[in-house]
């Protein structure tokens, strides 16, 4: 069976009609990615092309490029979400909890959702043992939180036709990798269902800054207008709008206020709830338990 045998064509227009918690037409969930890149690597990707084409190890550059995002930049975005009160998924490499500590306490201390992210930061499909990284990054995780981790994000979104399984059977109810719907479905595994939950490759700060290099204020112009549309469309069903940053991108001096500008522009329309990856599992999966589906 093909992996996408697994996950049924459901036309958006033909869902049953749903409802959030609170009266809320809209949920939006805000995911930090905070990740390790080791700096005797090649880097996940590059601001700055090595000289004369000729790639070097270390990549002081552009490793510093992500670093400045772990000591300067997830300050900034940690204050943007904490001084609004909002929740937040902490989309976490299981060993940022040693590596970097500081970050870790404080996305605790606020009661962000920890989100595995794998366990440093690579391609499933580049795992030598995919199943020992799962195992090691959920566990990692929830000893330093003390609770267990129902989400997941592989970094990339990368999968393999196992990956499913493995993160299932770790404990894993909720995914993000799949970006096919603005509403939550299941995929089937052999250890029971594992949950989408809707992510976003466009209101995506790795596509609009590090691929697609658009001008600092798109952030905030592109997240109107696709929060503008969803919004209009729930007052017929219920949508759900991802949005997703990464320190080094968004937690930059020029790029920070328009994070901001967002999250003020989301919060100032009536019926919409921030959530957590998992609050929007078990908010979907309680709806279609309720109607026997």
């Amino acid at each position: 069976m093909a992996l996408s045998d697994r996950i049924p064509y459901q036309a958006l227009v033909d869902r049953p009609r749903l409802h959030l918690p609170g009266g809320a037409r809209m949920g939006v969930w805000v995911i930090v990615n905070v990740e390790e890149w080791r700096i005797e690597n090649p880097m996940p990707r590059a601001i700055l092309p090595p000289p004369m084409g000729q790639s070097l190890l270390p990549d002081v550059p552009n490793w510093s490029w992500h670093e400045y995002g772990m000591r300067a930049g997830f300050w900034r975005q940690h204050a943007a979400l904490t001084r609004r009160s909002l929740p937040a998924t902490l989309a976490i490499n299981g060993h940022v909890c040693q590596a970097y500590p500081r970050v870790a306490s404080a996305a605790r201390e606020a009661g962000w959702e920890f989100m595995g992210h794998g366990y440093l930061q690579g391609p499933m499909h580049k795992l030598p043992d995919q199943n020992d990284a799962i195992r090691r990054a959920v566990d990692e995780i929830a000893a330093f939180t003390g609770k267990p981790v129902r989400s997941w994000e592989s970094p990339g979104l990368t999968e393999t036709e196992e990956t499913l399984d493995l993160l299932r059977a770790h404990g894993v109810e909720y995914v993000a990798d799949w970006v096919i719907d603005d509403l939550p479905q299941a995929i089937s595994t052999p250890h029971g269902p594992i949950t989408t939950i809707p992510y976003t490759v466009e209101i995506n700060d790795v596509a609009m800054f590090a691929v697609q290099h658009m001008n600092s204020e798109a952030f905030f112009t592109r997240g109107r207008d696709q929060f503008d549309r969803l919004y209009l469309e729930s007052a017929d069903n219920a949508r759900i709008m991802g949005v997703s940053i990464h320190p080094y991108l968004t937690g930059v001096p020029h790029r920070i206020r328009y994070v901001e500008e967002l999250l003020d522009y989301i919060a100032g329309h009536e019926g919409v709830r921030f959530m957590t990856a998992s609050e929007i599992g078990d908010w979907y999966t309680a709806e279609m338990k309720g109607r026997g589906l």
